[in-house]
């Protein structure tokens, strides 16, 4: 029916996720299915985290902490910050659209990469804001091209660090230069949900920018701690960025079982240690079978590589996914010859590794 929802909601393409491993043998008739498609924790969720949400499961009766006052106090503490400086979100996406809800007027645009988080775009588009997209330059955003496209009425610049789904980063000389142009009617997210997996010495420290720019930043507890199920990320910013969004975000946003496990989590560094060190040999292991198989790849700085097949991507994603092994395919970011791979664990792998080798030949 036509005319029921407004004009700019019928123009979005939704969003779509990877495949769920449950739907995935139900539709296929598979009884061994892994997915390593969503960027997860391949070791599951931390221990801690695990302990924390079976101590709290009595607790579900009542209202969460609307404030999430002893998780802010403890992530605080641990970045050295004031608790005013966070705000606590039911996953970064939430955080995305209580920023732009808060921040960017129906005269005033939203700058990004043509090619990154998809989430920027149609919860742009939800809220009828305009949504500017450069070209990423060699699979990395091109700061430089950003920066002559800002304007008076441009308040919002989403920089995903590293990029999803490229895997690429912009090093802190780049951000450094593209703040120092910046004016001060514009405010830069920079969305570091991958930062876990860095492993490079040139990765911005984008708090020192906190108090002089107007920055926020973005993490998350989904991938090194395992709790993407949990849905809890959390936004970094000045005081007076952050009452802001306060004010628009729902008041029981994050669950008891979240806050529980995410305050558990952040003593679990063992686990977070142990995931790091899996991704980071399991990236080797995929570059080096990636290369034997005559293949090339994009190098990432995230927990993910994404693959460039010269041929169909879609028709690899469908024979991958008849094999048992759920990989995301690109032709929603417009990258038809590619697909990205999650690093898994060592098993999980080297079956990826088997069943393409087995399709591309």
């Amino acid at each position: 029916m036509s005319g029921l929802a407004r004009k700019n909601v019928s123009k979005i393409m939704p969003y779509i996720a990877g495949k769920p491993i449950e739907e995935t043998k139900r539709e296929l008739g598979l009884e061994k299915v892994i997915k390593l498609a969503s960027n997860e924790n391949p070791l599951g969720p931390s221990p801690l985290a695990k302990a924390a949400i079976i101590k709290c499961v009595n607790q579900i009766n009542r209202y969460p902490d609307s404030q999430s006052f002893y998780l802010r106090e403890k992530l605080a503490a641990s970045l050295g910050l004031n608790r005013e400086c966070l705000v606590l979100g039911n996953g970064s996406d939430e955080l995305i659209d209580v920023i732009i809800k808060a921040f960017v007027e129906p005269d005033e645009f939203i700058l990004t990469a043509q090619t990154t988080f998809l989430e920027y775009e149609i919860i742009a588009q939800v809220f009828g804001r305009r949504i500017k997209k450069v070209p990423l330059k060699n699979f990395k955003y091109d700061l430089k091209a950003m920066a002559k496209c800002v304007t008076d009425k441009c308040k919002l610049i989403f920089i995903a660090n590293p990029n999803n789904p490229t895997g690429t980063y912009v090093n802190k000389d780049e951000v450094r230069e593209f703040l120092r142009g910046l004016p001060d009617s514009a405010v830069v997210v920079f969305d570091e949900a991958y930062d876990t997996f860095i492993d490079v010495k040139d990765y911005p420290d984008t708090l020192k920018y906190l108090k002089d720019k107007n920055v926020i930043i973005l993490k998350t507890f989904s991938k090194g701690y395992g709790l993407a199920g949990l849905r809890i990320g959390y936004a970094i910013a000045k005081p007076e960025i952050a009452k802001y969004m306060q004010r628009v975000r729902q008041p029981f946003n994050i669950n008891i079982m979240a806050q529980a496990a995410a305050l558990a989590a952040l003593d679990d560094k063992n686990f977070l240690n142990h995931s790091r060190k899996v991704v980071l040999e399991g990236k080797k292991f995929l570059y080096r079978e990636i290369s034997r198989l005559g293949l090339k790849y994009v190098p990432s700085a995230a927990n993910f590589i994404l693959v460039d097949l010269a041929g169909d991507g879609l028709k690899v994603f469908k024979a991958l996914l008849k094999s048992g092994v759920i990989v995301r395919d690109m032709d929603q970011y417009g990258l038809k010859n590619f697909i990205r791979v999650t690093v898994g664990t060592e098993s999980e792998n080297k079956l990826f590794i088997k069943a393409l080798s087995k399709i591309i030949k």
